[in-house]
C-alpha cells in the first residue's frame, strides 16, 4: 500500500480511453473475405482501452484509482463502468455521451503478435477542461494514456493541465500509444513531453516519436525534451534513462514460457511502474516492477485478465535483473 498525503483519497488518477476490447484468439485469426466462415480459439469480451486497463492493473496492486475518459450511453459504456468499479477504480470522471457510441477494439491475437481495430465512438471527445483541478489536487500522480487517439481534444489543453498538476506537486507520466494518423507529434506534443516527468512509449513509438534508428537514440533524443524515459522493449524487458544514466532492465525469470495473451502488456506495465515510483522505488527499480506486472498481465487472455496482486508482483520482480 502507499502512504497517504493530507487532501490526496487518490494515489493514481488514469486519463484516456475506456472501451471494450473483443479478443479474438488462434493459431490462424486472419478474416477470410467472400462470405466465408473461419473457426478459432475464443473471442472473449473484456476491458479495453489503455487507460482502463492501467486503471485496473494499478487497482490490484493496491492503488486508489480514478479514470477520466468518456464512453457512450450505450451497453458498452455500461459494461467498462460496471467491469471498473467492480475492480475499485473511482469512474465519477467517466464522461457518458448521450447519442455517441463507445469505443470499441477488436484485437486478432495470433501468439505474441496483434492486429488491432478500434472504432473511436467517443474516445476522441474528452478535453482537458473537463478534468478538474480540484481533481487534480486529489491525487498523487497523472497518468495520460492514448495520447494520439485524443490529440485533437484532450491534446490541446494537455499542456497545461500537466503544469497545473506539477504546480500542485502532482506527479505526471505519458504513454503515447501508437498513432494511427502516422504523424507522430509536432509542436503541440512537443509542448506535452515539455510539460510531462516521464514518458512511457515502446520501442517502436519511441523510435518514431524522436525519428531514431535505435532505442538508445530514442531514449537520448526524448530525453533532451524534459522527461525521463522509459522504452518497454516487450520480451526483452525495458530500457531507462534517469538523469544522466541509462539502465537495462530484463523480463523475470519467473514467468519464462507461459505466455497467452500479451494484450495490454505495456498498460499493465506502466501501472506497476507508477506503484513503484509511488512507494519511494528509484526509476530503474521501479521499471523491474514494471516488468514482471507486463509479464504476469500476458498469463491470461485480456488485458487486465493476468493481472496480479503486489505480493505477486514483488515477487516476481526479484527475479529481474537491472544493469546500468
Amino acid at each position: 500500500m502507499t502512504a497517504d498525503r493530507p487532501g490526496k483519497d487518490l494515489d493514481l488518477l488514469v486519463i484516456g480511453d475506456c472501451n471494450p476490447d473483443v479478443l479474438v484468439l488462434g493459431e490462424d485469426v486472419t478474416p477470410a473475405f467472400g462470405q466465408q466462415e473461419k473457426l478459432v480459439g475464443a473471442i472473449s469480451l473484456v476491458i479495453g482501452g489503455s487507460a482502463a486497463i492501467t486503471a485496473v492493473a494499478a487497482a490490484r496492486l493496491g492503488l486508489r484509482v480514478g479514470l477520466a475518459a468518456a464512453v457512450g450511453a450505450d451497453a458498452a459504456g455500461e459494461f467498462m463502468l460496471a467491469q471498473l468499479a467492480a475492480e475499485g477504480v473511482d469512474t465519477t470522471a467517466v464522461v457518458v455521451r448521450p447519442g455517441l457510441a463507445t469505443g470499441m477494439t477488436v484485437a486478432l491475437s495470433r501468439g505474441t503478435d496483434r492486429a488491432i481495430l478500434t472504432a473511436l465512438g467517443a474516445i476522441p471527445t474528452l478535453t482537458a477542461s473537463e478534468v478538474s483541478t480540484e481533481l487534480l489536487a486529489r491525487t498523487r500522480h497523472v497518468h495520460v494514456s492514448s495520447y494520439f487517439l485524443l490529440e485533437q481534444s484532450l491534446g490541446p489543453g494537455l499542456p497545461e493541465l500537466l503544469a497545473a498538476a506539477r504546480s500542485l506537486e502532482v506527479t505526471t507520466s505519458l504513454d503515447t500509444n501508437w498513432d494511427p494518423a502516422g504523424r507522430w507529434g509536432g509542436e503541440q506534443l512537443g509542448a506535452v513531453l515539455a510539460a510531462t516527468d516521464l514518458l512511457l512509449p515502446n520501442e517502436a513509438e519511441a523510435r518514431h516519436i524522436a525519428g531514431a534508428a535505435s532505442a538508445s537514440e530514442a531514449i537520448a533524443t526524448l530525453a533532451a525534451a524534459g522527461p525521463r524515459v522509459v522504452v518497454k522493449l516487450g520480451g526483452e524487458g525495458a530500457m531507462c534513462h534517469d538523469g544522466a544514466l541509462s539502465y537495462r532492465i530484463s523480463p523475470p525469470s519467473g514467468a519464462a514460457g507461459q505466455v497467452v495473451d500479451t494484450t495490454g502488456a505495456g498498460d499493465c506495465f506502466n501501472a506497476g511502474l507508477i506503484a513503484g515510483l509511488l512507494r519511494g522505488l528509484d526509476l530503474p527499480s521501479a521499471a523491474r516492477l514494471g516488468c514482471a506486472v507486463g509479464t504476469a498481465s500476458t498469463s491470461a487472455v485480456g488485458g487486465t485478465g493476468g493481472a496480479p496482486d503486489l505480493p505477486t508482483a514483488l515477487a516476481l520482480a526479484e527475479t529481474a535483473t537491472i544493469r546500468a
